[in-house]
């Protein structure tokens, strides 16, 4: 388990690194949001289903996609703005989708793929499929009408579903306790019928059990909706490759304790040093390889800006 878990989490990391790296080189054709420091929650949710499950995210999504298994030479491409990217290059950063892996799709507006996730996993239900759907979501998103409502039929239908809040205390540069007047997001999910639960300090490991039993009991009991808020902390900035503690809004000293509890430096301490060096080298390589694959791939042609836009009956 340690080292699917460190696989993961240090792709996830030297992903972002690399992008970070490359963007002000203006390859990179789409704003980028990343999600340096926030890869275990993304992690832990994704180890804990089966291949067949679902997820839906937000437009700091590339944790999301990746962790699911989506395909990295495609993901890359996407932000180049290439063809071969996985949304044609028309998506760009916070439109990652790969169907065939489970990654039905990301967004650029807060709140919008709840309640896609929640018609998903009322169309699972009505075809008897014992298929997990996961929804992840931003703090900030709980300030929009459609989480109340999203929550309120996903119970009343008792759906197979999971939403997952990585709060990281912040909508842009706003702190949860200026938007919302008490900390009560678990609160609020009971009030809608949805069992609820908080895990505190970005706990790769109760992330995955938790996850996992909630996603089981879904499975064999059909238990219904469970919503984890599972607190975390994003480095970088809201958009874009840098820091940014000096706008004042938030301050170094607050991210250090976050730092300090580093999910991948964590799980690297349980692997040999053997192993999670092999990991690392292999890692490297594929993104190397797909970084290569991004760069020597097209643009799409002209004629892609009329394809996709509707699909007719």
């Amino acid at each position: 388990m340690y080292s699917e878990f460190y696989r993961s989490l240090y792709r996830i990391r030297r992903v972002e690194e690399e992008m970070a790296r490359i963007y002000p080189s203006d390859k990179i054709r789409s704003p980028m949001h990343l999600s340096i420091g926030q890869e275990a929650v993304a992690v832990g949710v994704c180890e804990a289903l089966h291949r067949d499950d679902v997820v839906f995210g937000t437009y700091r999504g590339h944790a999301t996609y990746l962790a699911k298994g989506g395909d990295l030479k495609k993901m890359i491409a996407e932000l180049y703005g290439k063809i071969d990217g996985c949304s044609k290059g028309k998506g760009g950063s916070m439109h990652l989708v790969d169907v065939e892996r489970g990654v039905m799709g990301t967004s650029a507006i807060v709140g919008t793929t709840i309640a896609n996730s929640v018609g998903y996993a009322y169309a699972m239900k009505y075809r008897q499929k014992k298929i997990i759907t996961a929804s992840f979501f931003g703090d900030g998103a709980v300030d929009e009408g459609v989480f109340y409502e999203s929550l309120n039929f996903a119970a009343l239908k008792n759906l197979p579903i999971i939403f997952i809040c990585e709060n990281n205390s912040y909508a842009i540069h706003s702190h949860q306790l200026t938007r919302q007047h008490t900390d009560n997001i678990v609160q609020r999910a009971i009030s809608c019928g949805v069992r609820a639960e908080k895990i505190k300090d970005n706990n790769i490991f109760q992330i995955y059990e938790g996850v996992k039993d909630a996603a089981e009991k879904i499975r064999q009991e059909s238990s219904g909706p469970v919503l984890f808020e599972c607190m975390t902390y994003r480095w970088r900035e809201h958009v874009g490759p840098n820091e940014d503690y000096g706008l004042g809004y938030r301050s170094r000293e607050e991210a250090q304790k976050w730092i300090d509890m580093d999910q991948l430096t964590i799980v690297a301490d349980k692997i040999p040093e053997k192993e999670r060096l092999l990991i690392e080298k292999e890692v490297n390589k594929e993104i190397q390889q797909a970084i290569e694959f991004a760069e020597e791939s097209l643009f799409p042609d002209k004629k892609e800006l009329l394809t996709d836009i509707f699909k007719e009956n």
